[in-house]
Parts: structure tokens; sequence; C-alpha cells
């Protein structure tokens, strides 16, 4: 879609509040509360921003883009270069980070700008009084967007700033205290959802009940493994996968272009049936169940732990 930039605001320090909408009006296409876009800019680059705007409004998106200190480019150009009335090329949305509404409860732990996905979560909770908590952990309250909007929820919000409180949130606690059945989502920096997981895990919380939201791919790098062969079942070819390269890359080399966009194991984006083969899963959004079956691999992280995959391409 080409949607157009109607509003910018600055939410916190270093959050850029973006809304799109289409120039003629129209209704766009609807999401699920936690949801994400792909937004191309115009220096090439293409990255995800969740939405934060309710799930019940379909006449706009609003985005909520953190600067990041090592931006490669994406967030940079955001806070510096767009301008009201710029058109964006915008993807529809997405949904890898949903709210399990059966849940008798939900425990939200946001880091950061991760804060953005959960917003809109938080508001489908408030729209069909679902019950519902917030630990919003930051560096300091000038870093923490949207808190004139969370501020109605004073009672539901623990608010944990580095610079007032010291010392990391009591994550445990936090859990320790969810009532049975409720679930919890986590959004935000890797340490932090990893700790929440952690936690989670030591108080006996099933995996099922753990929901994440990742904006970057972990520091730690899998062992590497060699070449192996993929063979495409309806194209009819086969390649050298090799190692340090991507199936992803070596099928774009080769004239196979498949949707793509994060490249990290994100997004989902890249995913294609698995005929034949073992997957050495790397990705970040597969279930466990869905890793066992082995019935779809991400091509853009994910590599083999056999001689062949044969892809349904």
């Amino acid at each position: 879609m080409e949607l157009i930039v109607t509003s910018l605001r600055l939410e916190a320090e270093g959050v850029l509040g973006v809304e799109l909408r289409h120039r003629s009006g129209d209704v766009l296409p609807p999401f699920e509360p936690g949801a994400h876009v792909d937004v191309s800019f115009p220096n090439g680059l293409m990255r995800q921003y969740s939405i934060a705007s309710p799930a019940s409004d379909t006449t706009r998106y609003w985005l909520g883009i953190g600067l990041a200190p090592a931006s490669r480019g994406g967030s940079r150009f955001a806070h510096h270069e767009l301008r009201l009335g710029d058109t964006l090329p915008v993807s529809t949305p997405r949904s890898l980070f949903g709210l399990h509404e059966p849940a008798t409860g939900h425990l939200f732990v946001a880091g950061g700008i991760g804060i953005t996905p959960i917003l809109s979560m938080i508001r489908r909770c408030v729209e069909r009084d679902l019950p519902w908590r917030l630990l919003y952990c930051v560096r300091s309250r000038r870093h923490a967007a949207y808190l004139e909007q969370l501020a109605p929820f004073a009672d539901r919000v623990t608010l944990h700033a580095d610079d007032e409180h010291g010392g990391h949130p009591d994550l445990h606690t936090a859990l320790r205290q969810m009532p049975a059945d409720w679930h919890v989502y986590t959004c935000g920096p890797g340490v932090m959802m990893d700790a929440v997981c952690d936690h989670a895990s030591a108080l006996g919380i099933g995996t099922h009940a753990v929901h994440l939201e990742r904006f970057t791919a972990g520091a730690q790098t899998p062992a590497e493994t060699g070449a192996f062969q993929v063979r495409l079942l309806r194209h009819g070819g086969q390649f050298s996968v090799p190692a340090g390269t991507s199936i992803l890359e070596v099928l774009e080399d080769n004239g196979v272009c498949l949707p793509s966009s994060c490249r990290e194991g994100l997004c989902r984006s890249c995913e294609v049936p698995l005929v034949a083969g073992t997957a050495d899963h790397r990705d970040y959004v597969l279930s466990d169940e869905e890793r066992e079956a082995n019935k779809s691999i991400l091509i853009c992280v994910s590599r083999a732990k056999c001689a062949e995959l044969v892809l349904d391409v």
C-alpha cells in the first residue's frame, strides 16, 4: 500500500509516533493487536514496526519508532528525514504476537519501545473488559512513551524507571503474583525477555502461556554448519548452500526471488513449506510444535541437519 504520513509526534525522548493513512481516506486492512507492518523508506531500507493504535480503528496505523543507538539507517531516517505528507510503501499487517483472549487474564511486560505492540493489546483488553496488568520498564520517565494514555489505568500499571528505582525490575515477583491461568506477554530488549522466560520457567508457567515479540535477533550466533543441497520441488532447480550463506541468498543469486523482509528470522515472511529433509531451525517465531513437525522453514536464517532439503517452491 502507498500510505501518507498524516501526523508526526514525539511520544518520548527517542520515540517518534508516525500516523499513516490512505490519501483517499479508504479503510485500511484490519489487524490483530500486536501486529506489525513492513515500512519501506526512500533510502532503500525496509523495517518492521508494530502498530500502537487500536485494532478497532480502521482509518489509520499509528507506529512507534524508537531511535536505535546503532541505527543502520531505518530509525535514523524516520526521526531525521520523515516529513508530513511523505508517502511510504507499507505492507499489510502481520500478526506474530497476539492476545490469547481465552486466558483468564493478561500480564504485559514491556521494555522501552516494546510498549508499542503491547499498547494495542491493552486497548483490546479495555474494549472487551478483560483483566490485565502492565509492568513497564524504562531507563527514565522521559523515555517512557504513551504515559498519558496509560494514566487512566494507574491501578493496573507499574512503571519501573531505572533512574528512580535502581537495579533491575522485579520480574520474579510480577510473575509469581500473576493469577492462575493468566498469560504473560513481553516485548523489549532481548536480555529482559530472556529473563521473563527464565523466571516463568522457574515458576512452572508453561511455555504456551508466555508470548514474545523480538525486534532484533539475538547476539549469539549458532555454530555454523557446512554446505548442503537445497532442491526446489516445483521449480526443479538444485543448488548448493555453502557455509556462511543463507538459503534465501543462494536462491536470489540464482534468480529465484521469494518474499522476505527482516532477514533475521523474526518476521516469518520468508517461510516456505518443507517437503523432505530435517531443518536446523534458527528463527525466533516458530513454536516448539512447529519445529518438531518439520513442515516449514524460514530460509533467511535456518539451515539443514542433513545433506539435502526439498522445498515446495
